[in-house]
């Protein structure tokens, strides 16, 4: 499965989180929402989510092992880096 577009909303406020993205997959299939969130230390991805009944967040998408996580959340910060330097 291939990542073959990224798109990156940014956000204005002055909070943690910095964009929303969506991200095709093999020019068939989409997922919206992946939140850019500034950590402590580094830019972090988060799935997209719905609130419970119960007031818990569940994830609604997400990969199922690491090495997946790994190259999702590496192709997003990497692009939204990107954007981010063609604006300087």
């Amino acid at each position: 499965m291939d990542i073959t577009d990224i798109r990156i909303k940014r956000i204005a406020s002055e909070g943690k989180m910095k964009a929303v993205v969506s991200v095709t997959f093999d020019d068939a299939f989409v997922v919206h929402d992946i939140k850019i969130i500034e950590g402590q230390n580094k830019l972090f991805t988060a799935m997209p989510s719905r609130k419970t009944p119960e007031n818990e967040y569940k994830d609604i998408a997400h990969p199922i092992n690491k090495e997946m996580r790994d190259m999702l959340e590496k192709a997003i910060i990497e692009q939204y880096e990107k954007e981010m330097s063609e604006e300087e």
